[in-house]
């Protein structure tokens, strides 16, 4: 059978890949190493926020929003300093996304079933000039159903795409190589692996049973980055933020390696910006860990203190939520790689919140009477917290 394009991995950006080109008529090949339980990759595992700009949601809430004030925010958290090399196409690719995400993305997810939470979040403000780093307004779009709702709405297309003969997706059929003839990509080579009883996040079994070899014209990498690769961090790990960590937790299950960027890079692929990392520090291992060394963000709110190892007040603008990459930073030029958060009880129960979908069963599980109950939880605390400060 012959495919029109071969997708790599089928997390979020795959499953979208795979769709999209599917949709214009095209037979399409998905492989994935996971088994089938894993489908979507990390994104089930998100909060399901999404970057929308001057959205209802936002206007609603008194947020004035427009594309050039999202534009600033952008030019001023990304630095583009190397606009003759590996920022060429970042910076248009940067350019025509806020387009989309200032038009058509919001009406194109609620065409596939995607709603949102009508409360608006704000992901990392930044706390510079307005021209810096960070978001000048709150852009953060929950989505009712978090991650595994965003994963559902491509997945159901995909399933009617495999129903209409327009896609082949082919689980544990792990990509070990990319053929290459006369300097282009025409297929792939790699190994399956046993069938797999793993939950989805689980470490599965890298026992190979077999080989297969499949060609196209046409070859998308979607394989995912190198957050559960703590190897292939410390050795990308960028100068200017001192050095890596001893310790870490990761936010993604094993399989997040970044295997197939040395298999590309080895076949004539060019992996840019290997130095521009995002690692959020307001981290926590998880009370029951799905994969190897599993943390939890915290998102907490303004009034806990927060204090390096040593117990020294951090100073504006390393605030929770602000700047993670310049907080990160500053902790770790204190030659310790963790810092403290100083706080009661009634602050944890009125503000503190923890990211991802298995932290947050109420949204995750679209259930509007667990959403009140805690909602009416954190108005009965602020009350009491008023009433009793007077």
């Amino acid at each position: 059978m012959g495919f029109d394009v071969i997708v790599v991995g089928a997390g979020l950006a795959g499953l979208t890949a795979t769709a999209e080109i599917a949709d214009g008529g095209k037979k399409v090949l998905l492989l994935d190493q996971e088994p089938e339980t894993s489908i979507g990759g990390q994104a089930w595992w998100s909060f399901g926020g999404l970057f929308l700009i001057d959205s209802p949601e936002q206007r609603k809430m008194g947020i004035k929003d427009s594309k050039e004030l999202a534009y600033q925010d952008w030019m001023g958290s990304a630095g583009f300093d190397r606009l003759y090399d590996e920022d060429y196409w970042a910076k248009q690719w940067a350019e025509a996304y806020l387009d989309f995400a200032a038009d058509e993305k919001r009406d194109w997810l609620r065409s596939l079933g995607i709603k949102f939470f009508p409360v608006v979040g704000w992901a990392e403000r930044g706390g510079y000039l307005a021209d810096g780093h960070g978001n000048s307004v709150p852009r953060f779009h929950i989505v009712w159903g978090t991650g595994p709702a965003i994963v559902e709405a491509f997945e159901k297309r995909i399933r009617t795409q495999i129903d209409q003969g327009l896609v082949t997706y082919l689980p544990r059929h792990r990509v070990d190589q990319l053929l290459i003839e006369n300097g282009a990509a025409v297929g792939v080579k790699g190994s399956i692996l046993e069938p797999s009883n793993a939950k989805r996040g689980e470490k599965s079994s890298r026992t190979v049973i077999d080989d297969f070899t499949y060609k196209s014209p046409t070859i998308v990498i979607s394989s995912g980055g190198i957050g559960a690769n703590f190897d292939l961090i410390r050795k990308n790990w960028p100068e200017r933020l001192g050095s890596s960590p001893q310790n870490m937790i990761s936010g993604v299950p094993d399989h997040v390696d970044g295997r197939m960027l040395e298999i590309s890079e080895k076949t004539g692929a060019r992996i840019v910006n290997r130095d521009r990392m995002w690692h959020y520090t307001e981290g926590i291992k998880n009370h029951s860990p799905v994969w190897t060394e599993h943390g939890i963000r915290i998102l907490p709110g303004p009034s806990s203190l927060w204090f390096d190892a040593e117990g020294n007040r951090f100073q504006a603008p390393n605030f929770p939520g602000f700047d993670t990459l310049g907080t990160l930073e500053t902790i770790m030029k204190t030659g310790y790689d963790y810092s403290w958060f100083i706080l009661t009880q009634k602050i944890i129960e009125k503000e503190f919140a923890l990211s991802g979908s298995e932290q947050n069963p109420d949204l995750t599980g679209k259930s509007y009477k667990r959403l009140l109950e805690r909602l009416k939880k954190w108005s009965a605390r602020s009350c009491s917290s008023i009433y009793g400060s007077r």
